[in-house]
């Protein structure tokens, strides 16, 4: 691994929630974060949307994700933002991330959660933003 893109790549195979949640990356370059997951009963809440908590997973690590590849290195979310649009009831959810500002120590980026139907036609269900700041030196 000899570049911050490996590396990420690497982390988020790592990352137990993630893969319990099914989550999978998708897309990972220097400016943009994709991350997607294939819902199912066991992501749904008792209305039959996807529930918030799966919504807010992908935006956090969307979010984090964009920033420390920005930031080049570890990071850890500080804060983030969500606005729920819309209830998701597609099949799949997708989250694309990108950074709004880079400092040294400190990335603002923003997240969209697109719930996307069987037609594969995407809608906008949540939108955040956060802070995403570097770990160590």
């Amino acid at each position: 691994m000899n570049n911050i893109v490996d590396i990420a790549k690497q982390i988020f195979e790592n990352q137990p929630f993630s893969k319990d949640i099914g989550a999978k990356l998708d897309i990972l370059d220097n400016d943009n974060i994709q991350i997607t997951i294939k819902l199912n009963n066991r992501h749904k809440q008792q209305h039959g949307f996807a529930h918030g908590g799966v919504i807010s997973y992908l935006a956090d690590n969307c979010l984090t994700f964009a920033g420390g590849i920005a930031l080049g290195g570890d990071a850890l979310t500080a804060e983030y933002k969500i606005n729920y649009i819309r209830p998701s009831v597609g099949v799949m959810l997708l989250a694309k991330s990108h950074p709004l500002s880079v400092g040294k120590r400190q990335s603002v980026c923003c997240a969209e959660i697109f719930d996307v139907d069987e037609k594969g036609e995407r809608s906008l269900c949540a939108y955040a933003v956060g802070t995403i700041v570097k770990t160590g030196e």
